[in-house]
């Protein structure tokens, strides 16, 4: 029998507003067993004297020295974790319980730490276990993971800070433990397969000011265009334009996308794409950049084509978009064209 489970989603808050399908990676489904938690029906009319012992037979099985009778264990863990709020809270309530799993997943055995991490991060959905789980050695225990992880590791172990992140006593936390910086050089390898999981941790702790400064001063504003410009895929294009917004709120995130070599070239030719997340994304952008720099706007100008994708997606683009969209052509209308109009000036010199 299949287990239901509930809608993996993530409750981003205004203004990010991004689903993260990152937080359940399909990989975690292929590691649960056939178990005693498996039906749904039983799970619903188990007692929750009977859940409560079960689960301390797991954990104590979890610390058993025969591989096969602790994995069993770690993975049925995993699945009751992902069923219901009251099972995670079940597992929290066994002594010892989150020490024992924090130390599994320092294990040497990829299986292990894969499946801890994944139960890990199920407690995690439980929005009063976020405090408990983000003790600083944890969090510096992800943040070694995310250095020296497996693909796979780095993929749970950034998904795991982006749920402890959502809590905003957390996301400093994070920015002091050097976080930060190790994501964004994360992000520098090239086609790195946890650069979604990456981006959207990133976006989340740069829902606070300090953390935006710790990553401008670490470079993560060129490596974030350097993600927009690549082949890799717009769905990833689409978040790292997410955080680059987030970081040019301020303004010294704002001056470095300035310097940036071409901004305004590469956020046209995402507006000239297919993805309404990142056309939303490149769109703000071009409204700070227009409002701090005249310069910007000058450039925009030069492409024949920017007035013609701008007004097409005031008419077609998505409510976020046509709303942005409609605030660059007031801004460009409100602009002494003229200036920008000579003949030497139509055709942009990167053509």
């Amino acid at each position: 029998m299949l287990i239901v489970l509930e809608p993996r989603y993530c409750n981003h808050s205004q203004p990010l507003g991004l689903y993260c399908p990152c937080f359940f990676p399909e990989d975690c489904l292929s590691i649960m067993s056939v178990s005693s938690f498996q039906s749904s029906s039983s799970m619903r009319s188990m007692s929750v004297a009977t859940a409560h012992k079960n689960i301390t037979q797991c954990v104590a099985d979890a610390r058993s020295d025969a591989h096969d009778v602790q994995e069993k264990a770690l993975k049925d863990l995993v699945a009751i974790t992902q069923v219901s709020p009251l099972y995670r809270n079940l597992l929290a309530q066994v002594d010892g319980s989150i020490p024992i799993l924090i130390a599994l997943s320092k294990s040497s055995s990829s299986t292990v730490q894969s499946l801890s991490l994944s139960i890990l991060f199920n407690l995690s959905l439980n929005n009063d276990m976020k405090k408990l789980l983000a003790s600083m050695e944890t969090i510096y225990h992800l943040n070694t993971l995310i250095s020296l992880g497996s693909p796979e590791t780095v993929k749970l172990s950034s998904s795991l800070i982006c749920s402890l992140a959502m809590l905003d006593k957390n996301k400093a936390k994070f920015g002091v433990a050097g976080t930060i910086q190790l994501l964004v050089r994360a992000l520098t390898v090239p086609s790195v397969p946890a650069a979604h999981h990456l981006l959207c941790s990133l976006a989340e702790l740069g829902q606070f000011h300090g953390n935006c400064t710790v990553a401008v001063r670490s470079g993560a504003i060129s490596v974030l265009v350097d993600v927009v410009e690549s082949t890799s895929g717009e769905d990833l294009a689409g978040t790292a334009l997410v955080v680059l917004g987030l970081l040019a709120r301020f303004e010294e995130g704002l001056r470095a996308l300035i310097k940036i070599d071409r901004i305004v070239y590469s956020m046209v030719n995402v507006l000239k794409g297919r993805c309404m997340l990142s056309k939303e994304g490149a769109t703000e952008i071009l409204l700070r950049l227009f409002e701090e720099s005249e310069g910007c706007l000058r450039d925009a100008l030069r492409f024949p084509e920017f007035l013609g994708v701008v007004a097409d997606l005031s008419v077609r683009g998505s409510t976020k978009a046509r709303e942005r969209a409609t605030l660059l052509m007031n801004k460009i209308m409100n602009n002494d064209l003229e200036t920008y109009s000579n003949a030497d000036s139509v055709y942009s010199p990167w053509y």
